[in-house]
């Protein structure tokens, strides 16, 4: 029985754990280090829990839940202000994305706030319902809408028209 529980979870892990760095690096703003500590973090939470797993009627929406509240965790602890002075790219860019755009995006994700940049991950990337962030986040879902507003027009802020160019008509 515990093997088949292991079993069970190497294979969960195995299939939510890129779709799981993707969002971490999107709420990272693409430190793909912080990104495979967070995902790391949040499946060994997620094998703890994992016997008790029957309850959950979604673990893939229940990792998402996990790894935002872990982000957000991180964010608080001090040695979380630490940041690189040159960033360089672990991968190349898929075929078929503008690395301009990418990176133009990841900053301006960067210079939201993290309960901001959360919001927009869950809302917007995750296509998630008002009421399912503000579960993933443990707030009201007044204040999912009003972080969510306040983020879009600091993005549109930042990003200007800067990327009409890029976007296809």
């Amino acid at each position: 029985m515990r093997q088949s529980r292991a079993d069970e979870f190497m294979e969960f892990a195995a299939g939510r754990t890129g779709h799981l760095f993707r969002s971490a690096c999107l709420l990272t703003s693409g430190d793909t280090h912080l990104a495979e500590d967070l995902v790391q973090e949040t499946l060994s939470r997620m094998y703890v829990v994992w016997g008790r797993m029957a309850r959950v009627d979604n673990p893939a929406a229940y990792s998402q839940t996990v790894l935002v509240r872990a982000f957000l965790s991180h964010r608080r602890r001090r040695s979380a202000a630490e940041r690189p002075l040159a960033e360089v790219p672990d991968a190349t860019a898929e075929p078929g994305t503008d690395p301009e755009v990418r990176l133009s995006l990841l900053t301006a994700l960067g210079e939201l706030a993290p309960k901001d940049r959360a919001v927009v991950v869950l809302r917007y990337w995750e296509d998630r319902s008002i009421e399912e962030t503000a579960e993933a986040m443990n707030a009201s879902t007044a204040a999912v809408r009003t972080r969510s507003t306040r983020a879009l027009a600091k993005l549109r802020a930042v990003l200007g028209t800067s990327l009409a160019e890029f976007v296809a008509t």
